[in-house]
């Protein structure tokens, strides 16, 4: 079954140095790009990461230091890879938890603005493990019949990934053929960064889910310790975390301006707009 696209949709996977979404690298990246009319649009890059790949990682995906010694860093790439993805929906095999978070995390290195704001973003290995409950490999036999030469390969996974969730919506006739409702299945718990440090309540509320906060709102607790996102923005937490804490800052600021002009009267509404532009 082909998909139904309303708007690009990107299945890309990275190779790493590590599994440390702070602070490991990109070392290879593979994008296969699905318009909605089908068309397809693909492209691998090699990466230098600037750090050293532990002899542990390169024995699981084949990329040694020597290999991407002369390659571009992510920084020399990111405006080629950000152009690439556009404004797409994002999928992929365990993205959610750890491929976007990654990529976000390097974008945000290189100085562009990654947001999943406008975005779905489908999660193949949850449809997966919700169903079957299995590996890439296994997945790749048992939905398409396949085995997967080459595993460990940002292009075969890639290419893989997309193969099984056009045979999962063959499969699963209770899963529905759209972005939307492909997301909604393959999301985990509701989270507002992609290292779930924070999360969302059933009232759709920003809460912390670790340390002395753990289950509180964020904006309470930023109210009653300001010093609590300073913290956070000085420590080793991910870049996208430290983004999403700032747009609620920012946000409860606003809404503190908003609330302070309501109960100006027309005087002090007037003495504040003249301070504002200088006017005598």
């Amino acid at each position: 079954m082909e998909l139904n696209l309303t708007k690009p949709l990107v299945f890309f996977d990275l190779e790493t140095t590590g599994v440390n979404i702070a602070t490991d690298r990109i070392v290879e990246i593979s994008i296969l790009k699905i318009f909605p009319n089908g068309t397809q649009e693909s492209k691998t890059w090699l990466v230098n990461p600037e750090i050293e790949i532990p002899a542990h990682v390169t024995a699981v995906h084949g990329i040694t230091n020597e290999k991407v010694v002369n390659e571009p860093t992510f920084k020399e790439l990111a405006d080629k890879i950000n152009e690439m993805i556009g404004d797409a929906d994002l999928a992929g095999f365990n993205s959610n938890r750890f491929d976007i978070p990654l990529l976000a995390e390097e974008l945000l290195r290189a100085g562009i603005d990654f947001d999943m704001e406008n975005r779905k973003a489908i999660d193949v290995q949850v449809i997966f493990h919700k169903k079957e409950q299995r590996t890439l490999s296994a997945g790749y036999k048992f939905y398409c019949g396949k085995d997967l030469e080459d595993a460990h390969s940002a292009e075969a996974d890639t290419l893989a990934t997309y193969e099984i969730l056009k045979a999962q919506l063959d499969k699963y006739e209770d899963i529905e053929n759209s972005v939307d409702a492909l997301s909604e299945y393959s999301a985990h718990t509701k989270r507002a960064d992609f290292a779930g440090f924070i999360l969302f309540d059933d009232e759709k509320k920003e809460i912390f889910s670790f340390g002395k906060y753990k289950g509180r709102r964020v904006v309470d607790v930023l109210q009653e310790n300001p010093g609590y996102n300073s913290w956070i923005q000085q420590a080793d937490f991910p870049l996208y975390t430290k983004k999403v804490l700032r747009q609620i800052k920012e946000r409860m600021s606003k809404a503190n301006e908003a609330t302070a002009t309501d109960t100006m009267s027309d005087e002090e509404k007037l003495k504040a707009l003249q301070q504002k532009f200088n006017l005598r």
